[in-house]
């Protein structure tokens, strides 16, 4: 493990709201992998290696929250404090064939066993604006296929449908996979069908990244020491996967299923009323917390590395 200042030499903007940031750094990673990347004045999250040359590394950051947007910020030249590789990565050793799929955001985190492998892969995404690093991928699969769930670019479906298709017409052995849960968790299911192994990238909340803190836990499982990729025997025994995840405090949130499939977060019990809304109060206007001693206290300022309050 390396804790390491680096600096940006190239910035790509891969779409709209998505960069990926080059840096040199010398240290040994795997397909798979991760880092813990430390935002001055915000937070330290956690970042799939979306490249991982001899001496140049890269992560791909989409502009979700506070952390994300301030690295979008950040120029050529700018720095960044990184420490890490953490994790278990993609088994690339096994023999036969391999699909890989990337989904959203997760394309990065399986363009490093792209690369390595040359396997066949599919990029989906909600839509063409959406589809990220396909000029990379496409220089090195064999057989490179995107998917929209508009139909703007490519297959007109999601990941699984078009894994499906493709199964269909090769064998293959293993299935390597990172995308949102949902996508996650049914390519598992398919991949049961139709009697395929397959690795998944698993994502849980993270805050030391080396297995020390517990909120990244699945049943018994640490997400960012025994993972964050996990095979089909070690998935089968995750009762959590695809029905709950555990919010910043630990607690475990329960998933709710919406139209289309997608999966979304019960709010936390005793945090608002059973109708989603919350309470016609003036308290209702102060900032709630989940992990304020308080019901309507303000929420606790973390700590950062360094032990000031941000």
């Amino acid at each position: 493990m390396n804790d390491s200042v680096v600096v940006i030499e190239r910035i790509i903007d891969e779409a709209y709201d998505t960069k990926t940031f080059v840096f040199e750094w010398d240290a040994e990673a795997r397909p798979g992998q991760f880092v813990m990347v430390w935002v001055p004045g915000v937070d330290e999250i956690p970042m799939s290696l979306s490249g991982i040359g001899d001496r140049s590394k890269s992560i791909t950051v989409k502009a979700i929250g506070e952390a994300t947007k301030a690295l979008h910020q950040l120029k050529i030249g700018d720095r960044l404090r990184i420490r890490g590789p953490y994790g278990n990565g993609f088994d690339l050793s096994a023999p036969g064939e391999k699909l890989i799929i990337g989904g959203g955001v997760g394309t990065a985190a399986v363009m490093p066993a792209i690369v390595a492998t040359g396997a066949d892969s599919i990029i989906a995404a909600r839509s063409d604006k959406d589809v990220i690093m396909d000029d990379l991928a496409g220089r090195f699969s064999r057989n490179l296929r995107i998917a929209t769930d508009d139909g703007s670019r490519g297959f007109h479906g999601n990941a699984v449908q078009l894994m499906k298709e493709m199964a269909a017409e090769k064998h293959y052995d293993c299935v390597l996979a990172c995308g949102p849960e949902v996508m996650l968790y049914f390519t598992y299911k398919a991949c049961q069908e139709l009697g395929i192994k397959c690795q998944l990238s698993l994502e849980r909340y993270m805050k030391c990244g080396a297995g020390v803190c517990g909120c990244c836990v699945m049943d018994d499982m640490r997400v960012c020491k025994d993972g964050p990729v996990f095979d089909q025997d070690q998935i089968a025994k995750l009762s959590e996967f695809g029905s709950a995840k555990r919010d910043a405090c630990g607690r475990l949130v329960k998933f709710r299923r919406r139209r289309r499939g997608r999966l979304s977060p019960l709010p936390p019990r005793g945090l608002w009323p059973p109708t989603g809304r919350r309470p016609r109060s003036p308290l209702s206007r102060a900032r709630t917390s989940p992990c304020s001693t308080s019901r309507w206290s303000s929420p606790l300022r973390p700590r950062s590395p360094q032990g000031t309050r941000l």
